[in-house]
């Protein structure tokens, strides 16, 4: 497995150095490296209480990346999910702790109850007033005697933070702090185990796996479940943390939060089935989606539940610090807003053809089936989408189709409804240049009524405004022949010129635009051009639609 690291053994060092260098300059680190590895804020004042967390690395931004105002007063750090030692534990309640005293905030694993446990033994010896509390958020394993402590610790960091900053005495601290942890219950789910550096990657799960309730730390999780749609696991998730609803009727807040490695627009799918479930109406403050506290790339998300009630409210929503930390916010349905509509959109009444509504149907399906092979070929050479790209116009064509809302009896306008449709629901660059082929289309459709005319006058405004020629491995490579041996010979020749054309491609090593343009020579060897083959497929389509028609016109 590829990393951006230096050597292993130096991985959290130089990330809390790169951390601190990246900062506002509110915090710093105490000068006991590689064993002491302690983030601290250089502004406390020592006459509030401090609150201090940590655990080992792995988890960033947690721990050490919310030190800061309104959050932790202390980090500490320990080696790749191994707990911080007692030494350094120590060293940080004595370098931040005053009079007042200080929280330490622990997540349940027996390492980091340990050993925050002997250093607060320790403080206290040396007159130093310490509280610890013990956060066990996780809810993957009913009943279970000591629960893990994971995302769900964020919140109990946020509302020990705002008191502590508030200026309250450590025993107020240290309540809020046991009732928020008392409050919450978290749950993760991952499709993967994450990569250790310096160590092979697990692979206990199959393709067709996921793992509820697994830890931070990559260990296994409470059970293996088919990886069904978000809804499915989203909707299983919540079910699990209402199991033991308390008290029955209250608002709450939820952090969701990415385990590193679930690409964004994947967490706002996550975040839309959170707000549809039975959970939604009642979710007051959305905490997420980000990555809060992560375990490296585990490629999952955990949600945390906290019952709120005016102290924590307040507390929540409190301003902070430390860039890493996401205000909540009130959580709410999307807001849509009217359409803007055109003053010269034009209207389009629907009619029947049933020839060009069967060479339509055949170029859509065509399309549509040919999706995955597309998206193959454009994987090779670009960014893995024209498949689903020409697949989603083809669905949306069809759609006005089957709605009768197409002038198939108009070949001018339907040229024109096709463009404007293309234009609207396509998207890319394929999306805009289809739009402005039938575009042009239309108007010499409409002068000449002969489609190899129209077809090539649209070619050649996709020729001028697009700026590709032939040769240059781009979709015109079978267009240009299709229309060619259009006008010709026929549609049965422009299909054979349209494969020929996009064949081609395969033998061109340099494309002149697109995607493609970027890409080295030895990628593209061999490879057909995903737009050219788009075109070949859809003329294809559109002589045998045509000759079934005339089949069935002679019988």
């Amino acid at each position: 497995m590829k990393r951006f690291v230096n050597a292993r053994e130096a991985i959290v060092t130089e990330a809390i150095d790169g951390l601190l260098a990246s900062s506002h300059g509110d915090i710093a680190r105490l000068d006991g490296y590689p064993h002491i590895k302690v983030v601290v804020r250089n502004d406390w004042d020592k006459r509030k209480v401090a609150v201090i967390s940590g655990g080992g690395a792995g988890h960033e931004p947690a721990h050490a990346g919310f030190v800061g105002p309104g959050v932790l007063t202390g980090a500490v750090c320990g080696e790749i999910f191994a707990s911080p030692s007692v030494d350094a534990v120590l060293a940080c309640i004595l370098a931040v702790t005053g009079e007042p005293g200080c929280l330490l905030v622990v997540k349940n694993y027996t390492g980091d109850r340990l050993n925050f446990g002997l250093a607060a033994e320790k403080a206290k010896r040396l007159g130093i007033a310490v509280e610890l509390v013990v956060v066990a958020d996780d809810v993957a394993l009913p009943g279970a005697a000591r629960p893990r402590g994971i995302a769900g610790t964020l919140f109990v960091h946020k509302v020990a933070g705002h008191l502590a900053e508030s200026g309250h005495p450590l025993s107020t601290v240290k309540r809020a702090a046991e009732d928020a942890a008392a409050s919450i219950r978290s749950l993760g789910v991952s499709f993967s185990t994450c990569t250790v550096p310096g160590q092979q990657p697990e692979s206990r799960l199959g393709p067709r796996d996921a793992e509820l309730g697994m830890g931070i730390h990559g260990e296994p999780g409470a059970a293996v479940i088919e990886a069904g749609t978000a809804h499915e696991i989203v909707g299983l998730m919540v079910d699990r943390l209402c199991r033991d609803e308390r008290p029955a009727h209250c608002n709450y807040g939820m952090l969701v939060n990415n385990l590193g490695a679930v690409p964004p627009i994947e967490m706002g799918v996550i975040v839309n089935e959170v707000l549809g479930s039975v959970l939604g109406p009642r979710i007051e403050l959305l905490f997420g989606p980000a990555p809060l506290m992560t375990s490296l790339d585990m490629n999952g998300f955990s949600l945390s539940l906290i019952e709120l009630n005016a102290e924590r409210r307040e507390a929540l929503l409190a301003p902070v610090g430390p860039r890493a930390w996401v205000p909540g916010v009130r959580m709410r349905a999307p807001r849509v807003l009217p359409l803007p509509r055109s003053a010269h959109a034009i209207a389009f009444q629907g009619s029947d053809d049933p020839v060009a509504a069967a060479v339509l149907r055949g170029v859509c399906r065509v399309l549509m089936d040919s999706e995955a092979e597309l998206n193959r070929l454009d994987a090779k050479v670009g960014d893995g989408d024209t498949g689903s790209t020409f697949a989603t116009a083809a669905r949306s064509v069809l759609a006005s189709l089957d709605a009768a809302q197409l002038p198939l009896a108009e070949p001018d306008r339907l040229c024109l409804a096709i463009g404007e449709r293309l234009g609207t629901t396509m998207g890319g660059s394929s999306g805009v240049l289809l739009s402005i082929l039938f575009t042009a289309a239309g108007a010499e459709m409409a002068r000449t009524r002969r489609w190899a005319a129209a077809l090539e006058a649209g070619v050649h405004a996709v020729r001028r405004y697009g700026g590709a020629a032939a040769g240059d491995r781009t979709m015109l490579d079978a267009l240009l022949p299709a229309v060619a041996a259009l006008e010709r010979d026929g549609i049965v020749a422009a299909a054979e010129a349209a494969e020929h054309g996009a064949e081609a491609t395969a033998a061109m090593t340099k494309a002149q635009a697109g995607r493609s343009s970027y890409v080295d020579a030895t990628h593209l060897q061999g490879v057909r051009d995903p737009g050219a083959a788009a075109v070949a497929h859809g003329f294809r389509a559109a002589a045998k639609a045509l000759e079934r028609a005339r089949v069935e016109e002679s019988a």
